[in-house]
């Protein structure tokens, strides 16, 4: 069963996106990048208020589009973690050392942290390679989005077989599976058969499709109603 993600930039988006019937509430600043991070407090702050107001929707926080360098990375994550979500999602960037950060990850997911790693089709020409180790190092999930929010959708740089590859491999290994990047209401139908464990939005939730700006109660609408709803007790937690 496939769940809707959306990421939210305001407290005031959260609640929007809670009461819109969003299953995962993702965490993320659009004008500060692909995985533009929320401030540590302002983290906090959501997760304070999901719990003041019974949000049952699980929590995921992006760390930033960050450097490849493991001791950052690993601190930032670990810093993130912390503040009380109960996803991190960290983009893995072909530049820098993403094999060092991937192995640098493994004593925090053996601490318990759920790690998501975010894999960029439009960088990446083979992001199947890292599943194996993203595997071993602990991590909870791996999906496949795109940096550069001008360049096209997901569909645009994947066919639908490569990204049935990657999902069949990425599920064999036992993780958890997302789709991401400047998806349409009009995606959908062809993502929806290859059973992705989320599907994730933010251009197609604002006005205008404009992903720097508000979140629009009526687009939001639109896509919940194209994504059958599931009960959220059972989304997969654990990693």
């Amino acid at each position: 069963m496939t769940r809707l993600l959306a990421s939210v930039a305001s407290l005031t988006e959260l609640t929007l996106a809670a009461r819109g019937g969003a299953d995962i509430l993702d965490l993320k600043d659009p004008k500060a990048g692909a995985l533009g991070a929320w401030p540590l407090d302002g983290i906090v702050r959501a997760v304070d208020t999901a719990r003041r107001w019974l949000i049952r929707a699980p929590l995921s926080a992006t760390v930033g589009d960050l450097p490849m360098a493991p001791v950052p990375v690993a601190r930032r994550v670990a810093e993130t973690w912390a503040c009380g979500v109960d996803y991190v999602k960290i983009g893995l960037f072909p530049s820098g050392d993403p094999a060092g950060c991937v192995a640098a990850l493994a004593p925090e997911a053996r601490r318990g942290a759920r790690i998501v790693a975010v894999l960029f089709a439009d960088r990446w020409s083979d992001a199947n390679r890292l599943l194996p180790d993203l595997a071993q190092a602990g991590f909870t999930g791996a999906m496949l989005d795109t940096a550069g929010k001008g360049g096209g959708g997901l569909l645009r740089h994947k066919t639908v077989d490569e990204v049935e590859r990657f999902l069949d491999q990425a599920r064999g290994l036992g993780l958890l599976t997302g789709l991401a990047g400047s998806l349409r209401r009009d995606d959908i139908p062809a993502l929806l058969p290859l059973a992705p464990d989320y599907l994730g939005f933010r251009t197609a939730l604002c006005a205008g499709a404009d992903r720097g700006g508000a979140l629009d109660p009526a687009a939001l609408a639109a896509i919940r109603d194209a994504v059958p709803r599931h009960p959220i007790d059972g989304l997969p937690i654990g990693g």
